[in-house]
Parts: structure tokens; C-alpha cells; sequence
């Protein structure tokens, strides 16, 4: 494939991404480690995406059905024993989960939030495996009883603490988080899951009111509706295939939320051809800014000019904040939106920085403005990311074959969700019309 990657490529590219949740997962009860980087814990993210990965896996050939069936049983069964209260030491309270847990033990680590994000990308991964694993033996069956007993758990309604939007989480020390899920970003499925609940639904006026915090934008000769990092407008793209449904948002707009990341991906291309702060490195196949991990914090004088660098920050176009940190993943999780751009960044990525490579593919992220050496080499992650990782291997196969957005059509709770959520057109209506 001229200028891009080849199908052989891509796979095994898929293959070693899809490594990390082999290695970094604890047997005994799947948690996965939210990053390589030494005393890391388990992201209920990472878990949820390695759940979605194994469906892929066990298809592809990179892990064995049974092998694939143990470690997905051997998660679920861990959260639905887990200690599950109020008490600040548990795993999860009413259906959510901590956002970092403690790889052996489970219980929450750092005082983090019962996350209400990640919970949604947990919770889709269970779903993910109970379509996929679907033959009548008693560890399937048990797959698929035990993904709807913890769906049924979370009390989304509960989360919007008496208001119209979900909010962010809970912590038993101080309540409920202030902070809204509105604006376009990745709450879409978090909508989506909950609208579709059989047990604890969001009201309709809940997904209203996040249509109306949307900001519709102009950028580079696009319109669209905003987001400044390129992650809010794949990961719920990961498990939904939104070509040609429409809710009444974009119904107004003439476009869906496909073409919406399309354009989201040309602009991120633009933003780096015009580099507007200089960076090093930015050009027209070198791009992707998104949450990543960074450099900094540091502050250094380069070419003459000071500049600040971050750690983990969920970078912007183009406002900011951006400190120079390109992440491919950000690039490759847009291959099924505009593979005519996508692929030659790959092989730019490849070409150019070839140190970027590893055991479980593309690191996170580099800096080319931070030099890390002294000697004009770029800054590189030294950590992976599950949350990176996931999306590589889910996009990759959307790109090559549309498998696993298929069988995400046949997750009931989904399409309901998008159905109340004013979602009509395309699989949407022809899955009804089918049924």
C-alpha cells in the first residue's frame, strides 16, 4: 500500500497492541493495569476495553476461545463478589466502580472517584463479551448472566444527583463530583447505556439537556461539533457504529457523528500543518493530539522561546493546551474515519521514529521539541496505556472489517439507548424492521 500500511501491517500491528492485556492482566480476576509504568494499578477502563479486546482476540486467532472465555469469566465474577458499599475501601457502589483499583486486592486505590466514564467502558466491554461468547455451555451461559446482572447494577439515575446531567462521580468522602457530563466528548455511550437500562434509566430530558450544552464550531474550512481532543471523538465510536444514524441534533446539522470524526480527524491533520505554536516535528503526517502522556511537568528555553511541557494531560486543538506531545494513537484510532490520512501517518510514525515501536506496538506518545537526551533526539513515553492500547485494537478491525461494530449492533441495551436518545436511520431501522 503505497504511502500507508498494508493490511499484513495493520494486523500485526493489532496482534502486538492487543499483547498488553495478555500480559498486563491479573489472571485471578482480570484486572488490567492502567499503565506499564512500575507500581501502576488497574483502570476499570482498561479492564473494560481488554474485555472488548478479547472478543477480537479470540476471532483473530491471537488468543484461544477458551483461554479468552477463563479470563472474562475470572473478571466478571470478581465484580460481581466484590465488596460493593458506600465504605471508602470497597470496589463499586450502586453499580459504578472506583476508577483505579488495586490489582490484587480490588479495592479502591488513591482515592479515586466511582467513575461514571469508565464504569460505561467497563460495563460495554461485559456487554461486548456477553454477544460474543454465545455457545450454550455453562461458562458461556455464565458470560452472559453475569454481564447482565452487572449492567442491571448501576444505578444511572442515582449519578445524576437530583439533576439533568450525569455527573462526572462520587467519592464517600465529599459527595457527588461537581463537574457535568455536557458538551460533546465521550459520554455518548455513557448516554447511550443509560438510557437503555431496564433497571435504573436516565430520563430522555437527561440526553437532551447534553445536546444543548454542544458548541458547533468552524475550524480550518469545517464545521462540526467541537471537541479539542481527538479521544472524545472515538471512544464511543469504539463500540458504536454511528454511520447514518442520526438523533435530532444532527438531523438539524445534515451530517452523522461519523462524518462529524471525520472531519474532528482533518482538523487535528490541518492543526499540525499550520502549527500554530511552533512545535518541532508537526507536519502532514505527523499528527494526533489527545490525552496522553507528556514530558514535563518542566519548563526549558528552546529555539530561543520558554516553554512548559506536561505530564498526562488531555491535550487540545486548537486552544490547548498542547505542549509539542504527539500520540499516535490518537492518529490510528481515526483509521476507520479517514484512512486516506491515517495510514501515511502510520507509516510516518514508523519511518520517522522508529523507537516508538515496542513490544506492544506504538507507545503512547513523543515530544520532537523536548529533548530528552541532549543529543536532538525526541522525548518518548516509557509507559503504555490500556486506554491507548483498546481503541487500537478495536479500530483496526472497524477499519479492516466492521466485525466488532456489528456485533455491538446485536447489545439490546445499545440500540434501545439510541432509540430513546431519538437516534433513527441506517442499522438503527433496519434492525427494527428485522426483529
Amino acid at each position: 500500500m503505497s504511502g500507508g500500511y498494508s493490511i499484513d501491517e495493520l494486523l500485526a500491528l493489532q496482534r502486538d497492541t492487543f499483547g498488553y492485556f495478555l500480559a498486563e492482566a491479573n489472571p485471578a480476576n482480570g484486572l488490567v493495569r492502567d499503565t506499564t509504568r512500575p507500581g501502576s494499578h488497574c483502570s476499570i477502563a482498561a479492564v473494560g476495553l481488554g474485555l472488548a479486546a478479547y472478543t477480537i482476540g479470540a476471532e483473530r486467532g491471537y488468543v484461544r476461545r477458551p483461554d479468552a472465555v477463563k479470563r472474562t469469566l475470572a473478571t466478571l465474577r470478581f465484580f460481581r463478589n466484590a465488596p460493593h458499599g458506600p465504605e471508602p475501601d470497597a470496589t463499586g457502589h450502586r453499580g459504578f466502580y472506583y476508577h483505579f483499583l488495586h490489582m490484587d486486592s480490588g479495592k479502591r486505590a488513591w482515592l479515586s472517584e466511582l467513575s461514571t466514564i469508565d464504569t460505561t467502558f467497563l460495563v460495554a466491554g461485559m456487554l461486548a463479551c456477553a454477544a460474543y461468547f454465545d455457545l450454550d455451555t455453562p461458562d458461556e451461559r455464565e458470560i452472559r448472566e453475569l454481564a447482565d446482572e452487572l449492567y442491571r447494577r448501576v444505578d444511572w439515575d442515582w449519578a445524576r444527583d437530583g439533576g439533568a446531567a450525569v455527573t462526572h462521580g462520587w467519592k464517600p468522602e465529599t459527595g457527588f463530583l461537581r463537574f457535568h457530563w455536557t458538551g460533546y466528548n465521550e459520554a455518548l455511550l455513557l448516554y447511550a447505556l443509560g438510557l437503555g437500562s431496564p433497571t435504573h434509566p436516565l430520563p430522555g430530558s437527561s440526553y437532551d439537556t447534553w445536546l444543548s450544552t454542544y458548541q458547533w464550531k468552524k475550524l480550518y474550512g469545517h464545521e462540526f461539533v467541537y471537541g479539542g481532543p481527538l479521544f472524545v471523538h472515538q471512544l464511543s465510536h469504539v463500540w458504536i457504529d454511528f454511520r447514518e444514524i442520526r438523533d435530532a441534533y444532527m438531523r438539524d446539522r445534515g451530517i452523522d457523528y461519523f462524518e462529524n470524526s471525520r472531519r474532528a480527524t482533518y482538523i487535528q491533520r490541518s492543526y499540525a500543518i499550520r502549527n500554530p505554536r511552533g512545535f518541532r516535528g508537526y507536519a502532514e503526517n505527523i499528527w494526533g493530539v489527545t490525552a496522553s502522556d507528556g514530558p514535563g511537568p518542566a519548563t526549558r528555553y528552546i529555539d530561543g522561546r520558554e516553554r512548559s511541557f506536561l505530564d498526562y494531560r488531555a491535550r487540545a486543538i486548537p486552544w490547548g493546551p498542547d505542549d509539542g506531545t504527539i500520540a499516535p494513537w490518537a492518529a490510528i484510532a481515526s483509521l476507520p474515519f479517514a484512512p486516506e490520512i491515517v495510514l501515511p501517518a502510520i507509516r510516518a510514525f514508523h519511518e520517522h521514529y522508529p523507537d516508538m515501536e515496542s513490544v506492544y506496538g506504538f507507545k503512547c506518545s513523543f515530544n520532537p521539541t523536548f529533548d530528552a537526551s541532549g543529543n536532538g533526539a525526541p522525548w518518548i513515553s516509557k509507559g503504555y496505556y490500556g486506554l491507548d492500547q483498546g481503541p487500537i485494537v478495536m479500530m483496526i478491525e472497524n477499519h479492516l472489517t466492521g466485525w466488532f461494530w456489528e456485533l455491538m449492533r446485536s447489545c439490546k441495551p445499545i440500540a434501545t439507548g439510541l432509540r430513546r436518545a431519538g437516534f433513527t436511520g441506517g442499522w438503527l431501522d433496519r434492525d427494527q424492521v428485522h426483529r
